[in-house]
């Protein structure tokens, strides 16, 4: 069975589902190009202010296909680069996209299928959902840009021993790390994540987008250049409409209808 990329809307929430499930909704280059389009379609589609991940049936994704990788092993390195090319540029769309991204799994997320949830803006997670970074467990190195996102989630120490030592760790853990945003009963990781979203979907688009802007410069530049990309930011969200409508709903005690 081939890896695809389902996606329906639930209101104003694109949900994409990783539908593989006779291998746990294990990655392939099929779904990393349709997570791109998805996404840019999504992007200048006012309707759509979420976007949700999840995986068909009892897991979320189970990283990599093995089989496949190891058929790439009979072929020219260039033909598996090129394939974590692909997953790459799924990862840096998702955290360049202007609209919130929110991870909801269930049952097992590991190797590549971590590091996706990883570089998702918010994750709501099953409580018997275990998370393993798989990878060394095979002789492999991660990517998906899990070692970025670990070292900035987490205290070095635990970090390294996900990566090194390939332990599963589950989400009440990680929820306690702060790397979860919320955990859930079994089963219930999708609705939660889309409650999630219609919170988020009520507030004002461009705010969101310049927060999530804000949030990903902040790691790497200096706080003279973070504060000068903040005023800009707030400077161009007050004369915004939103704005408007924001302050005068706060004033007048009644919910805001952004747009």
């Amino acid at each position: 069975m081939t890896a695809i990329l389902k996606s329906h809307s639930h209101g104003q929430t694109m949900v994409l589902t990783l539908s593989n499930p006779e291998h746990r909704n294990a990655l392939g280059p099929e779904i990393y190009a349709a997570g791109v389009e998805a996404l840019n379609v999504a992007e200048g589609n006012a309707d759509i202010r979420s976007v949700v991940i999840t995986g068909e049936g009892s897991h979320f994704c189970a990283g990599g296909n093995l089989q496949r990788l190891l058929s790439n092993r009979q072929h020219a390195p260039e033909v598996q680069a090129q394939s974590i090319e692909g997953l790459h540029n799924w990862i840096e769309t998702i955290r360049a996209f202007s609209k919130p991204v929110i991870a909801a799994v269930e049952g097992s997320c590991a190797g590549a299928g971590f590091s996706l949830a990883l570089a998702c803006d918010l994750i709501v997670s099953a409580n018997n959902s275990v998370f393993v970074m798989a990878y060394c467990n095979v002789g492999l190195s991660p990517d998906g840009g899990a070692t970025w996102s670990l070292m900035r989630s987490m205290p070095r120490a635990t970090a390294m021993q996900l990566m090194l030592a390939g332990e599963r760790i589950d989400a009440p853990r990680l929820h306690a790390l702060g790397v979860i945003t919320q955990v859930c009963s079994q089963g219930d990781a999708l609705n939660e994540a889309l409650a999630m979203a219609d919170k988020l979907n009520a507030k004002a688009p461009n705010a969101l987008a310049s927060i999530k802007e804000l949030a990903n410069e902040a790691p790497t530049g200096s706080l003279h250049a973070q504060l000068g990309a903040e005023r800009d930011h707030f400077v161009r969200n007050l004369h915004h409409a939103n704005a408007g409508e924001g302050i005068t709903a706060f004033l007048e005690k009644r919910p805001a209808r952004y747009r």
